[in-house]
């Protein structure tokens, strides 16, 4: 299967969102990327300088791809646990440190790969190095972008040069099957969730006395739990004050399930890493996902 994909290489960030979901810290979510080229795409469209040549412009499909990964936190030299750094800004009219809500940051350096379709290519290149640096992405600073460049995917062979080109680094996959596998089993999702992401110990002690303990997890691989979707929990209806006046509003609340950071070399194709926009109406779920969504709930 051919496709056009954009390659953003080594992108760093600073002061990223490092909520991978609601409930847990790292990686900022696939959500977030999504959101922030789908800003992107936008901006182009409206745009007078590319409007005209990219008015046909549709960003796919996105990946991510990570290369380097420092989570601002703090670790005193007899603490057990680690601290966010909060900078507590601005500071009140006695200056003190208000009361706020500790936000998780982090700066990274990430490649993109945007699977896109446009008619005038070579102008696409054009509009992207223009406009990347006027957002944000996962609601961090971009500080340098090493390149940007057009790859066309025909065949194996060209897949195969593309992933050497974001080496080394990890790619965030979805594992909903590992979700939906427990569940079917009986185990209630968030149980299902945790027993795929804690680590468990054990001793075990020989003939001769030695006591020697044992970590594992309950399936190899770096598993997380990544935030993919929103499920609506009101009906559709206009906001006071809505940002957006022509689309409806809705309350909606975050779904979360598994994903596995893996090396790229380790897939047959692009296709488990590039996510995409899907929708499941019955369920009222606006979901992103690499994998087919046919009407079954996400676990």
């Amino acid at each position: 299967m051919s496709r056009n994909i954009l390659l953003i290489r080594h992108v760093r960030i600073h002061n990223a969102n490092a909520l991978a979901s609601p409930y847990s810290v790292g990686f900022p979510a696939m959500t977030a990327w999504m959101g922030a080229v789908h800003s992107l795409e936008r901006k182009i469209k409206r745009d007078e300088r590319f409007n005209e040549e990219l008015d046909d412009l549709i960003f796919s499909s996105v990946g991510v791809v990570c290369h380097a990964f420092d989570l601002q936190t703090y670790k005193g030299q007899n603490n057990y646990d680690h601290v966010i750094i909060g900078t507590g800004n601005p500071l009140d009219k006695t200056g003190k440190r208000p009361s706020f809500i500790e936000e998780a940051r982090c700066d990274l350096t990430v490649s993109l790969l945007i699977e896109y379709r446009a008619s005038d290519s070579e102008e696409l290149e054009n509009a992207v190095s223009q406009l990347l640096p006027t957002i944000k992405l996962a609601s961090g600073d971009i500080q340098h972008v090493n390149e940007i460049k057009r790859y066309p995917v025909y065949s194996e062979a060209d897949q195969h040069q593309l992933i050497g080109q974001i080496m080394p680094g990890f790619c965030l996959i979805e594992r909903r099957d590992l979700m939906r596998q427990a569940m079917q089993e009986g185990q209630d999702a968030l149980d299902a969730l945790l027993d795929y992401v804690k680590v468990t110990h054990h001793c075990e002690q020989n003939d001769d006395g030695k006591v020697s303990w044992i970590s594992r997890r309950k399936e190899k691989g770096w598993m997380v739990p990544i935030s993919v979707a929103y499920q609506g929990i009101s009906e559709l209806a206009q906001a006071e004050q809505q940002r957006d006046l022509e689309t409806p509003h809705r309350f909606a609340e975050s779904v979360v399930t598994l994903g596995e950071f893996i090396m790229p070399y380790r897939l047959d194709n692009l296709e488990p890493m590039l996510w995409r926009y899907q929708t499941n109406l019955e369920h009222n779920l606006y979901l992103i996902s690499p994998l087919e969504i046919k009407g079954e709930t996400h676990g």
